[in-house]
C-alpha cells in the first residue's frame, strides 16, 4: 500500500502522542541546581557576620550591663554556648530542623543527616553549598539560647545553665525552627518569618521570662542599685550587633539579589527609627537621653524588623521601628516594674516584646498597597495573613513557655539552678570560674 501524505501525517501524530508524556515529564522536572558564586560569597559573608553578633557582639553588649564581679561569667556563657550548640547542631540539630520528617514532618524533621552524613563538597542547597547553608543556620541556633542569658544574668549556676541550654536547644529551638523554616506546620499555614521573629526572638524572650520567674530575683533587687559597670562595652557591643544584623536579615535571602538589598535597607531604617523613638520617650519621661537607652532602642528595632525584613518596604520599616522603640521601652520599664520580675538585661522586654510586635506587624506591612512584596504563598487577604501571624506567635509563646518551665523544674530536681547567697555576693566570676574580669 502506497503511503500518502495523509498517512504520514497520522503516523507523525501518533509518534508525537507517544512522546508527549515523556516530553511533559521532562518539562515538569525542575532544573538541576547550579552553584552561584555570587550567592555563595554573600552567604559566606553573612555567616561570619551572624557569628560576629554572638562573639563578640552580644558578649560585650550583655557583659557591659552587668556588675564588674560578673562580667566574665557572661562572656563565658556566650562562648560556651557557641561551642555547645555547634556540636549539637552537627550531631542532630541540622538534621531534625531541616530534613523531611516523613509522617511527622509537620512537627519535626528526620534523621537522614545525623552527624551531617551525606553532605560533601558537592552538596548544594539551591545555588549555594549545603555546608555554607548549614553553618549559616547554625549561627542562628547559637545566638538564640545566648540571648536568654540576659534574663538570668548574675545568678544562674554555670553547670545548670549548660544542662538547660542543651535540653532547650533540643526540645524547643529545633522543633520551632522546623515548624517555620523546615517546611513544618507553621510554614504550611503561611506564617511569615523571614529571619527569626518567632524562631529566634519570641522563643528566646519567652524562655528568658520563664527562667527569670523560676530562678527568682537577684539579691537586693529592686531596692539595691545595680548600674551597668562598663557602658562603653555595651555601646560597642550594640554597634557590633547592628552591623552583624545585616548578615542576619539580608543573609536570610540566601542570594545576592533585590530581596537581600531591601532587607538591608529596611533593617537600617527600622533600627534607626527605634533608637530615636526610645531616646525621645526616655528623654520626655526622665528628662535626659541615655546611651544605654538609645542602644537598647536600636536592638529593639533590629529585633522587630527581623521577621518582616524580607517582605516589607521602607514605610513598613519606619512604622515597625517606631512601634517597637516605644513598645519595648514600655516593656523594659513600666511592665517589668509593675509585674515585679527580675529580667536582668531585658531579654524579654526587648526580644520577647520586640519579636511579638515585629511578627504581628509583618502582616499589614507586607501588603503591596503599603510598599510590601505581598503575603505568603497561597494567602490572599490581610485577615488570613494576620491570622497566620497570630497563630505563629501564640504557638511559639505557649510551646516555649510550657517546655521551658518543665525543663527548669526537672533540672531543679537534680541540681540547684542558681548559685547560693555567698557565691552571688562574691560574684560569679570568682565563685564559678576562679577568675576576675579586672585586676586593678
Amino acid at each position: 500500500m502506497k503511503l500518502t501524505s495523509y498517512h504520514w501525517k497520522r503516523i507523525a501524530g501518533s509518534a508525537a502522542s507517544l512522546l508527549l508524556p515523556a516530553i511533559a515529564l521532562a518539562a515538569d522536572e525542575p532544573p538541576a541546581p547550579v552553584l552561584n558564586s555570587g550567592n555563595t560569597a554573600w552567604l559566606l559573608t553573612s555567616t561570619a557576620l551572624v557569628l560576629f553578633m554572638t562573639i563578640p557582639g552580644l558578649s560585650l553588649f550583655y557583659g557591659g550591663m552587668v556588675r564588674a564581679k560578673n562580667v566574665l561569667s557572661v562572656l563565658m556563657q556566650c562562648f560556651a554556648i557557641t561551642a555547645l550548640v555547634t556540636v549539637l547542631w552537627t550531631i542532630y540539630g541540622y538534621s531534625f530542623a531541616f530534613t523531611d520528617g516523613g509522617g511527622l514532618n509537620a512537627f519535626i524533621g528526620g534523621a537522614q543527616k545525623l552527624f551531617l552524613l551525606g553532605i560533601d563538597v558537592n552538596s548544594l542547597n539551591n545555588t549555594i553549598p549545603e555546608t555554607v547553608y548549614l553553618v549559616f543556620q547554625m549561627t542562628f541556633a547559637i545566638i538564640t539560647p545566648a540571648l536568654i542569658i540576659g534574663a538570668f544574668a548574675e545568678r544562674m549556676k554555670f553547670s545548670a545553665m549548660m544542662i538547660f541550654m542543651t535540653l532547650w536547644f533540643t526540645l524547643v529551638y529545633v522543633p520551632v525552627c522546623h515548624w517555620v523554616w523546615g517546611n513544618g506546620w507553621l510554614s504550611g499555614l503561611g506564617v511569615l518569618d523571614f529571619a527569626g521573629g518567632t524562631v529566634v526572638h519570641i522563643n528566646a524572650g519567652i524562655a528568658g521570662l520563664i527562667t527569670a520567674l523560676v530562678l527568682g530575683k537577684r539579691k537586693g533587687y529592686p531596692t539595691t542599685h545595680m548600674p551597668p559597670h562598663n557602658l562603653p562595652f555595651t555601646v560597642i557591643g550594640a554597634g557590633m550587633l547592628w552591623v552583624g544584623w545585616f548578615g542576619f536579615n539580608a543573609g536570610s535571602a540566601t542570594a545576592a539579589d533585590g530581596i537581600a538589598g531591601m532587607a538591608m535597607a529596611v533593617t537600617q531604617i527600622a533600627t534607626a527609627t527605634a533608637a530615636l523613638a526610645w531616646m525621645i520617650v526616655e528623654w520626655i519621661t526622665h528628662g535626659k537621653a541615655s546611651a544605654l537607652g538609645i542602644v537598647t532602642g536600636a536592638v529593639a528595632g533590629l529585633v522587630a524588623i527581623t521577621p518582616a525584613s524580607g517582605t516589607v518596604g521602607p514605610t513598613g520599616a519606619l512604622a515597625i521601628g517606631l512601634v517597637s522603640g516605644i513598645g519595648c521601652f514600655w516593656g523594659a520599664t513600666t511592665l517589668k516594674r509593675k509585674m515585679g520580675y527580675d529580667d536582668s538585661l531585658d531579654a524579654f522586654g526587648v526580644h520577647g516584646i520586640g519579636g511579638i510586635i515585629g511578627a504581628i506587624l509583618t502582616a499589614p506591612f507586607s501588603a503591596t498597597s503599603l510598599g510590601g512584596s505581598g503575603f505568603a504563598k497561597g494567602v490572599e487577604t490581610l485577615a488570613d495573613q494576620m491570622s497566620a501571624q497570630l497563630i505563629g506567635v501564640g504557638a511559639t509563646i505557649v510551646y516555649c513557655a510550657i517546655i521551658t518551665f518543665i525543663l527548669l523544674k526537672v533540672i531543679g530536681l537534680f541540681t540547684s539552678l542558681r548559685v547560693d547567697l555567698e557565691q552571688e555576693t562574691v560574684g560569679l566570676d570568682l565563685s564559678l570560674h576562679d577568675e576576675r574580669g579586672y585586676n586593678l
